[in-house]
């Protein structure tokens, strides 16, 4: 009797459910009744504490098309994982490989973005087997050409812009759309793109604040009495990519605004004639059902790792590359980014329609 764990952890996002069906499909498929599926509740947070449940096929049933995480998920930051709480007194790594015992497990299947990936190749250092499946909608895991949930926020992210369009239109303003991506833009640039924002700003190319309103008044000069600004949430001025990291973490502490956006806005306000607004989505563009790229993706994933368990291929993510999937190693992966390639035809095809970058 082959016995699989899996669990979700980080961010929740769109897929999850579907991805959890694609595994359970495919394991049943390769091994019919002859598998155990243990669902691991709240991410790693259960793993530590030994809460799972054995799931029956049925548990797996009318779920590709539901939001969110039969399992829940759960935040555990990496650089957490070896220090020992002090309330509880945890050791949460010796915790994790116990209850991986105690469940008499023959591999666990991880679904996360960075953070999980690089705990799930801790545990494989560890000795466990693991497989791992790449979530986020940030597109930021590295070794994968998409990560699931991408295209579903891409999704939700456009449909923003695009209702924002009439309003803006409307009146005359300019909005500024604060997209979710922290460090990476590949959402901001692809839902600028899709959505037809007139200036895009991203982690990956700091802005000038003077360009951006050379744009604005040049769209207004022209007849144009509106613009929309797509900017990621980690979006940076030239003036900050020159701090140092310590720097820049002193100037944040001190950052008068609830985020980027707004500065500019105040910024933008103080020279342009236009009203200027901000629009921030949020948590939006984490929920939701997975759009129909991201159910097809999610099941090729989970039939994959099915195989994969079957053949004793563990230690990997499952990625897509040159658009099929393939096993990838995780100590090659884990913990890199993979950040917007400024020579990518996305960044080409912008610029020469004229959207602005900030640069």
């Amino acid at each position: 009797m082959k016995r699989v764990g899996i669990l979700t952890s980080g961010g929740d996002c769109q897929g999850l459910n579907s991805a959890i069906r694609g595994v359970a499909k495919g394991l049943y498929h390769e091994f019919g009744d002859n598998v155990e599926i243990h669902g691991i509740k709240d991410g790693y947070r259960g793993l530590i504490t030994g809460e799972s449940k054995l799931m029956k096929p049925s548990d797996f049933s009318g779920i590709l098309t539901e939001g969110g995480t039969i399992l829940g998920t759960s935040r555990q930051p990496f650089k957490l994982m070896r220090v020992i709480d002090e309330e509880s007194n945890v050791d949460k790594v010796k915790s994790m490989k116990e209850n991986y015992q105690k469940m008499k497990l023959d591999c666990l299947v991880v679904l996360g973005g960075n953070g999980t990936q690089k705990s799930a190749n801790m545990l494989r250092e560890e000795g466990l087997n693991v497989i791992h499946l790449p979530k986020t909608i940030d597109n930021d895991v590295w070794g994968t050409d998409v990560t699931f949930g991408f295209h579903s926020a891409v999704e939700i992210a456009t449909n923003v812009i695009d209702c924002i369009h009439t309003t803006a239109t409307s009146h005359g303003r300019i909005f500024i759309v604060e997209v979710m991506g922290h460090k990476v833009g590949w959402l901001t640039l692809f839902a600028g793109l899709a959505g037809g924002a007139d200036i895009i700003l991203l982690p990956e190319i700091p802005y000038d604040i003077n360009k951006i309103t050379q744009t604005l008044k040049a769209r207004e000069k022209s007849g144009k009495k509106f613009s929309i600004l797509a900017v990621a949430e980690g979006a940076i001025s030239k003036e900050e990519a020159a701090l140092t990291k310590k720097e820049l973490k002193k100037a944040r502490e001190n950052f008068p605004y609830p985020s980027i956006v707004y500065r500019i806005q105040k910024e933008l306000s103080a020279v342009v004639e236009n009203e200027v607004r901000v629009c921030v989505p949020g948590h939006f563009q984490r929920g939701g059902d997975p759009c129909a790229f991201d159910r097809v993706l999610t099941t090729k994933l989970g039939a994959a790792a099915a195989k994969m368990i079957k053949e004793k291929n563990f230690g990997n993510m499952v990625g897509i590359v040159g658009g099929k999937t393939a096993p990838v190693p995780l100590e090659e992966v884990a913990g890199k980014l993979k950040y917007v390639d400024l020579g990518c035809d996305e960044i080409k095809a912008a610029r020469q329609i004229g959207i602005s970058f900030g640069d």
